[in-house]
């Protein structure tokens, strides 16, 4: 397998109309932008290209939106927002149940702005929502595993509002909710994943290109994919039919950059056994 390894990526974004790209990692890395890449994302859209921003973050899009500004990734490089917590937020509005017990931040309440539903003890949940761990810098998540076995043995369903295991946050590698989740499903319990690499989230991001495009059909092979992630960016395009964009240096470089350059031989071990590979490599999008 020869992923091909790329220094600039214009040349291959001027052959899509779509870039579904993600955030955290790519146009960020938790703390300030990633200017390269914000300006790569810049030109693509002078060119007449719609980039749609799909991030696995917890919060309503228009609370990201807000979190971007303060990271000071410019409005200018990005269409349209879709996040987790926009899927998350329709699953709570099509669910019978209104007593929700919360797993997660103060701040992630936003998705509960509108609902008709009771945030409520352990005791009286009657569905389970995970956004965060409550403190991710302090907890891991077997501390949680008594309580989830508690909630599993009462068969509640369990919404995951951030289906990635680990992120970024500088040089920091921290747990999400999907880890959560993924010990719940251990326990038997059922979840409903709210977020990448599943379908309902990139249906709204399709939809949001269409949007941002006046409508104009989206054809398949003109939409690209970024991610920094096999386990949700890669395999939601492989799920789609989507060609992607691999970046190495972001929640993989570990595995994959040598001496701040892209280690053909760490990219190939960690998408070894992949169905369909990316159509190429990089460090950082720029």
């Amino acid at each position: 397998m020869n992923v091909p390894i790329l220094s600039q990526a214009g040349d291959l974004l001027a052959g899509y109309d779509v870039l579904i790209s993600d955030v955290w990692g790519v146009v960020h890395d938790g703390v300030w932008a990633l200017e390269p890449a914000c300006d790569a994302l810049i030109k693509f859209r002078q060119r007449g290209g719609a980039v749609v921003l799909l991030s696995n973050a917890p919060g309503p899009s228009e609370q990201i939106a807000g979190v971007l500004d303060d990271k000071r990734v410019p409005r200018e490089a990005w269409d349209r927002l879709v996040t987790s917590g926009d899927v998350t937020k329709a699953l709570i509005a099509a669910s019978p149940t209104r007593q929700i017990y919360h797993i997660g931040w103060q701040a992630d309440r936003a998705v509960f702005a509108g609902l008709d539903v009771s945030l409520v003890d352990e005791a009286q949940a009657e569905l389970v929502v995970a956004t965060e761990l409550n403190d991710y810098r302090r907890e891991t998540p077997e501390d949680y595993r008594p309580l989830l076995t508690r909630l599993a043995a009462r068969k509640l369903p369990f919404i995951c509002g951030n289906p990635d295991l680990v992120v970024h946050v500088g040089e920091d590698l921290l747990p999400c909710a999907g880890a959560l989740a993924t010990i719940y499903e251990e326990l038997g319990g059922s979840v409903a994943w709210a977020g990448k690499p599943h379908r309902p989230a990139y249906d709204l991001a399709l939809a949001a290109a269409r949007e941002a495009r006046g409508g104009r059909a989206i054809e398949t092979d003109k939409v690209l994919v970024i991610g920094d992630a096999v386990r949700t960016d890669l395999a939601g395009a492989r799920m789609m039919g989507f060609d992607s964009l691999f970046v190495a240096g972001g929640i993989h470089r570990e595995e994959t950059i040598l001496d701040g350059e892209v280690d053909p031989a760490g990219v190939t071990r960690v998408l070894a056994g992949q169905p369909a590979m990316p159509v190429a490599a990089m460090a950082a999008l720029a």
